[in-house]
């Protein structure tokens, strides 16, 4: 056998991790753990759901305020969120539409009556598409869109569990997203 070689030993991952803690040894510290409530936002979206009778939203903003959204008949919550927390960040009074309801209405009509949704409620993408259509002829709508930036490291909090498109949504955009563990209520749409 003079041209065999010798084959390097394989170790388990056990042995290996013995080695390691022998050759650098961490002390163990008692890990303490965040409760839900100490996030502002958990009591902000809960207390918005009891006043509104419906599914809500809230969000912290990079400087600490909170801003809530809930769900209306153009909007569901996280997307009325995130437009309230861009028009908060941009400096846009809430009052003003970054997005005519206008625009929103045909959107509602290809979502439902041709891809076949139940469901009329803009979600995020599609309220970010939007919005993008909007800035090229609105400078209120250019001001909430150049603020996406900020939303990353943002935490919010739902209070009911999200589709898996604006679950998808928040954490492209870097929210740091939780929800409450139940589902929203089923409701009967009506096609037109």
């Amino acid at each position: 056998m003079k041209y065999a070689r010798k084959l390097p030993v394989r170790r388990s991952s056990a042995a290996i991790t013995r080695a390691w803690t022998l050759w650098f040894p961490v002390p163990v510290q008692r890990m303490k753990y965040a409760e839900i409530t100490d996030r502002k936002v958990v009591p902000a979206a809960l207390e918005k759901e009891k006043e509104t009778n419906g599914p809500a939203a809230a969000m912290e903003l990079p400087d600490g305020r909170i801003v809530c959204g809930k769900t209306s008949d153009l909007l569901g919550a996280s997307a009325a969120l995130l437009l309230n927390a861009l028009k908060e960040l941009a400096g846009v009074d809430h009052e003003q539409h970054v997005i005519s309801p206008d625009a929103i209405h045909p959107i509602q009509q290809l979502k439902t009556k041709y891809l076949g949704s139940r469901n009329p409620r803009l979600h995020i993408d599609e309220i970010l598409i939007a919005l993008s259509m909007s800035a090229a002829t609105s400078d209120a709508a250019r001001l909430a869109l150049e603020q996406i930036p900020n939303l990353r490291g943002c935490q919010a909090h739902t209070s009911v569990m999200l589709s898996d498109v604006d679950v998808i949504s928040f954490r492209k955009l870097g929210v740091e997203l939780t929800c409450e563990a139940k589902k929203e209520q089923k409701k009967n749409y009506q096609k037109d």
